[in-house]
């Protein structure tokens, strides 16, 4: 093995040995491969697999289908939004810094509990294109929508893995509401043309976005310059991915509602998957 390999194994073993031992043997989540592979998968069902199973196939209408699973996103982000603000924000959580709590006490280890949910919600999510696949819902499967669901595992694996609890949480609290706001959003539009009337702040849920990407920024930012425990690592890597979905997702804004009349022409009751989140 070559020096330049040794260094790359060492290294990367003092990082593993890092990890919150805690969360070793969950399910999904023990090996850092199986987010990889869960993605990569998706990427191969999406691009490929899936395409080509409906090319010769009516699109599936899947409308009871879609209300009962619109309605269990909701109650489970509405779920994880709720245990979190109870476990943080309403138990002493500071914004500028809170250090992740590796302890085994109730609260941590209902955390970590939390931190887990939440990983496998970003695998969830994944059922979002699968339904546009089987409805043939092609255009809504944009660039955006399949880069964002597709590094989400992963990046909150990395979370889970290592950082579960203390300042994450702001980002898990965020996400998790504009995830309820989201998929009540479309639970509506699973109801049919009827309920259409009442989808007019379509575009809000994409700028309810942006303002999680500047807020979570923002929020990361500041461990760069006050002292915290807490990896400044991970601070910088969530102000890169901010910045990163921040800009993707307002230009997907300024060209999906630069003319309202070719939106409201084009659109089919809900919003492209990919004006959600990333997060």
């Amino acid at each position: 093995m070559s020096s330049v390999a040794q260094i790359i194994v060492q290294e990367g073993s003092r990082i593993w040995e890092q990890r919150d031992k805690r969360t070793d043997g969950w399910i999904l989540a023990d090996s850092p491969l199986t987010p990889i592979v869960i993605s990569l998968a998706y990427l191969l069902v999406v691009k490929t697999l899936g395409p080509k199973l409906m090319e010769n196939r009516k699109p599936f209408q899947l409308r009871n289908i879609l209300f009962f699973y619109n309605a269990f996103q909701i109650a489970f982000n509405g779920w994880i939004f709720c245990k979190t603000c109870q476990l943080t924000w309403f138990n002493g959580y500071s914004l500028v810094c809170e250090p992740v709590d590796y302890s085994n006490n109730e609260d941590a280890l209902q955390l970590v509990l939390i931190g887990y949910c939440f990983y496998i919600s970003k695998i969830i999510d994944f059922l979002d294109t699968i339904f546009f696949i089987m409805r043939k819902k092609d255009n809504q499967i944009s660039f955006l929508h399949v880069l964002h669901h597709s590094v989400m595992p992963s990046s909150v694996w990395i979370c889970f893995r290592f950082i579960v609890g203390g300042h994450c949480c702001f980002f898990v609290t965020l996400n998790s509401l504009v995830h309820v706001v989201m998929y009540f959003y479309y639970l509506m539009a699973a109801m049919g043309p009827r309920f259409q009337k009442y989808l007019w702040w379509k575009k809000y849920v994409t700028v309810f976005q942006m303002v999680q990407f500047v807020c979570v920024g923002f929020h990361s930012l500041q461990l760069l310059f006050v002292e915290c425990n807490f990896p400044t690592a991970f601070s910088l890597w969530s102000v890169v991915q901010a910045l990163l979905f921040l800009s993707l997702f307002k230009n997907f804004h300024s060209k999906a509602y630069a003319k309202n009349a070719n939106l409201e022409s084009n659109s089919e009751y809900s919003p492209s998957h990919s004006e959600k989140k990333l997060s």
